[in-house]
């Protein structure tokens, strides 16, 4: 027999293609082979109901170079294997290990699978000739001793996998998962043929046998009876442990999906296995009753013993918690969860009554006595009261589960127990106990069933849910398969928690896009606050739980948890697309934006997220002087709340200094899909709509200072005509608009460049000549002096037009944010002209923000609002240090109304 074909063809595609006939289609394929689950699934209450994609090996290895696998096909031809493709793999070679009549005749049927899965290839192809030809090759020298087949094609899987390994370091996740149901599965159908095996050697010799000559060969078949029975039950304790292992693998999944790993969570081919090898024990357990003479005494009651732990094995393990409860719960909340019995369509068939689930709250001490006990032992004491815990355990005939679901389950109270150290309510663990009692009336025995919960971290108030998410993020990460509740690492290695922060964004996000290395340096940056070392130095570092959420940043008010729970928020909430379309870099520094933008040209931007506040992304922009030279500015962050005010794509269009995403990708083209339609003309109700507009005035457009320390005059501005009023006449009008010096702090220097960033409401009409001025207009000097600064406060915004200070009394000017004024001599007041219209008499306002002139001391005011501050902060506190450009609402809470907008408002 020939071995492989020709040489490798050049790559196509960037990969290196199988050099076989054309009509080899599997070959030609230039993407890996992904395919859905096979089966569907039931919820988990973990958030994720995700589909684990297949990938097989032939996938990986059909794009490998075909010179590393010469050695591997003298006996069979690379052109079949290319025809066979992921089907040869799903083929238990590597399980058929032995001669007997048991693995002969499963290599027989798989030669004659293969062979008719080639024969029907080759009838959908045109060179129907030379497949047959090579497939006549292969049976005539296989089909004496298909056992050599089996080793001929384990060893080209072998070959396969090593150079894989060699590769990769890995092989496909959903390959090893096909190899443990295949090696079940053989070892099932080995067991079952033991099964026969003694069943035949029950049934008794044919009566010929009873002749004196042949009582010999009687005796020896006793003897092979015995020792068939023994291999059977050693063959089915086999089994079993393969079967606990895969729960145990199935519970461990389940608690990764909790931080957003794919789950194939569909359990019934789980109960599937059990109900195979339950059939199995029940039929060894008649065969050893039925053959107690031939077995003896002394052996049939260890047969049984452990037959009978077999059974309770299975049935213990296979009480599952399929739909687990919240993991963060919060008190006197409804929440629900389900648990399932695998075994309980099989055995508890014909009952009268059904059996009930409860369920109880446990402390870490007590789950971890639970466990060290086996969960033999009952629960002496509940740690909280749990409202609806009693379940009926019902049998669905029409879907084959037998299941128990809390639908309308309270936490009441809980039962805080003594913690170690320093640890805080948010680190304290605690899980829900389901237990019942079944009876098998068919071995007389008396099961207690129970299982756990998933760590649970109870909470009182929803400002312990971020902390609380933290335990549960690292318990559900690091923690070992059937450990001790709940036990785990207390350093992990860096990677690892890469991997789940990567995990954790993505299933939050809902998004396909994971973080990159770039992202994973930045991270590492933050939480070992080390600006030094390299991405390699960081790879062999391990991160404690304490740098992770106990230590606050450096310089900052929060833990690095705390922090990436914000951008988590802010990205879920507001920037899911432009996150998935990768318009946002985001975890990278302000030195590192400063470093990048520095040589790009005038109007480059980026959207990083901010680093010293939760949940806010910032815009970085290069302005440039007239000098040529640049800096790099920082727009104050956004917040969820902002954007949903007006959205990020909205802002940046309004900004006409940001030109170009960064490096060079216009922002119209970058971020136009992200736009809102602008309305224009009349609603349906015939007013004219409106637009918030977001503009920012950088330090370079502002005007500069006069030698006095005062703004020069503002250039005279169009005003509509309005009433000459006199001072004492202004007081009732400036006291809605902003409350004294006190209660309207001034704003803080920062010591950064100082800018506006404010969202202009604008009429998409002008509306200024469409309304006819009937006032005197005010006199020239009035007209130009520079307005008030505006109220810092979002609760005193000025409806108003803003009047200058130096037309009010003195005590009112104090109380203004501007602070005091020099009292106006009586020369320099201007003479007013009588008026000759009806002019309308002040406005009588209560003065609810603006305190009598005879108030107490400024010492005595600040003494009564630190007191009432302590009360819950009944006035805003002064702007803090940020860093950035100052950012006010300018039309949303501080309206500063346009006269030409509206006119004749006074």
């Amino acid at each position: 027999m020939r071995g492989v074909g020709a040489a490798p063809r050049a790559p196509r595609g960037g990969h290196w293609v199988c050099a076989v006939p054309e009509w080899v289609s599997p070959c030609r394929d230039p993407v890996p082979i992904l395919g859905p689950a096979q089966e569907g699934g039931h919820g988990t209450g973990c958030g994720v109901r995700e589909r684990v994609p297949k990938m097989s090996l032939w996938s990986i290895v059909s794009h490998m170079p075909p010179e590393e696998f010469s050695g591997l096909f003298t006996e069979f031809p690379r052109s079949l294997r290319c025809v066979l493709a992921d089907w040869l793999e799903n083929q238990p070679w590597e399980f058929v290990n032995g001669s007997d009549a048991f693995c002969t005749s499963v290599a027989s049927g798989m030669l004659s699978a293969m062979l008719e899965k080639l024969r029907s290839a080759a009838s959908s192809n045109g060179q129907q000739c030379q497949i047959l030809q090579q497939v006549n090759g292969i049976e005539n020298m296989y089909r004496r001793d298909p056992l050599r087949l089996v080793s001929v094609l384990r060893a080209i899987l072998d070959g396969e996998k090593a150079a894989v390994l060699k590769r990769d370091h890995h092989l496909p996740l959903s390959f090893h998962r096909r190899q443990e149901e295949l090696k079940f599965n053989m070892g099932l159908q080995r067991l079952q043929h033991r099964v026969r095996q003694i069943q035949a050697q029950l049934d008794g010799p044919p009566a010929s046998l009873q002749e004196p000559q042949l009582k010999t060969e009687a005796k020896a078949s006793e003897s092979e009876l015995s020792t068939l029975i023994l291999e059977a039950v050693k063959e089915l304790e086999a089994a079993k442990q393969q079967v606990l292992k895969r729960i145990q693998i199935w519970k461990r999944q389940q608690q990764l999906a909790g931080n957003g790993a794919p789950f194939e969570e569909n359990l019934a081919p789980l109960q599937k296995r059990c109900e195979n090898l339950v059939e199995v024990h029940f039929q060894l357990h008649q065969q050893v009753m039925g053959a107690s003479a031939e077995l003896g005494a002394e052996l049939v009651p260890r047969l049984q013993e452990r037959l009978n732990e077999v059974l309770s094995s299975l049935v213990k393990s296979s009480f599952l918690v399929e739909r687990q409860p919240p993991q963060v719960l919060k008190t006197q909340t409804k929440f629900q969860a389900s648990v399932r019995f695998l075994l309980g369509p099989q055995l508890l068939k014909a009952l009268a009554k059904p059996y009930m689930v409860r369920a109880e709250m446990v402390t870490e001490k007590q789950a971890r006595e639970l466990a060290l006990s086996a969960y033999s032992s009952t629960l002496s004491e509940s740690t909280g009261e749990i409202m609806h815990n009693v379940v009926a355990l019902e049998t669905n005939p029409t879907s084959g589960t037998c299941c128990a679901n809390f639908k309308n389950v309270l936490l009441k109270k809980i039962k805080r127990c003594e913690r170690k150290g320093s640890e805080s309510v948010t680190e304290e663990k605690c899980a829900v106990l389901f237990s019942t009692s079944v009876a098998l009336t068919t071995h007389n025995l008396s099961i207690h069933l129970q299982v756990l919960s998933l760590p649970i971290v109870v909470i009182v108030h929803g400002n312990q849910d971020n902390n609380a998410k933290a335990t549960i993020l690292w318990d559900n990460a690091f923690s070992e398969i059937d450990r001790v509740p709940f036990v785990v690492a207390e350093r992990v290695p860096w990677d690892k928690m890469c991997d789940t922060l990567n995990l954790k964004f993505m299933a939050e996000v809902q998004t396909t896009k994971g973080l990159l290395k770039e992202h994973y340096f930045f991270l590492a940056q933050k939480i070992f606050n080390d600006y030094s070392a390299s991405l390699e130095d960081f790879q062999s570092r391990s991160v404690s739980w304490a740098q992770f959420n106990k230590e606050i940043l450096p310089g900052r008010g929060f833990t690095f948890w705390q922090w990436f729970d914000g951008v988590l928020d802010l990205t879920k909430r507001c920037l899911k697309s432009y996150w998935s379309d990768r318009l946002i870099i985001g975890f990278i520094s302000k030195q590192y934006v400063c470093k990048l933008l520095s040589t790009e040209p005038d109007g480059t931007f980026l959207l990083r997220f901010s680093d010293s506040e939760i949940g806010g992304v910032t815009i970085a922009h290069v302005i440039r002087g007239k000098d040529g030279s640049s800096q790099v500015e920082n727009i104050q962050p956004f917040s969820a709340k902002d954007l949903s005010i007006r959205s990020l794509g909205d802002r940046i269009r309004d900004l006409g200094q940001l030109r170009n995403l960064y490096p060079n990708t216009p922002k119209d083209q970058a971020f136009g899909s992200h736009y809102n339609k602008e309305q224009t003309g009349k609603d349906g109700r015939g007013y004219v709509s409106t637009a918030i507009k977001m503009t920012v005035e950088s330090e370079r457009d502002q005007h500069p200072q006069s030698a006095a320390g005062t703004l020069p005059e503002a250039p005279p501005a169009p005003m509509f005509n309005l009433p000459m009023l006199q001072p004492e006449d202004l007081q009732p009008v400036l006291s809605p608009m902003c409350p004294p010096a006190p209660f309207c702090p001034p704003p803080v220097p920062t010591g950064y460049p100082t800018g506006e960033s404010s969202v202009n409401m604008m009429v998409t009409s002008n509306l200024g000549s469409s309304f006819p001025s009937t006032s005197p207009m005010l006199s020239p000097s009035l007209a130009m002096d520079q307005p008030l600064p505006p109220c810092e406060d979002l609760a005193f915004r000025n409806p108003l037009p803003f009047m200058p200070n130096q037309y009010m009394t003195g005590e009112a000017s104090q109380m203004l944010s501007g602070g005091p004024s020099p009292e106006p001599r009586d020369e320099e007041m201007l003479e007013l002209a009588p008026l000759t219209l009806m002019v309308d008499p002040p406005l009588q306002s209560t003065q609810r923000w603006l305190p009598s002139m005879n108030q107490p001391p400024c010492s005595d005011l600040d003494q009564f609002l630190q007191e009432m501050s302590v009360e819950g902060h009944p006035f805003p506190p002064p702007p803090q240090h940020s860093g950035y450009p100052s950012a006010s609402c300018w039309g949303l809470g501080e309206s500063r109304w346009d006269d030409s907008i509206r006119p004749g408002h006074a």
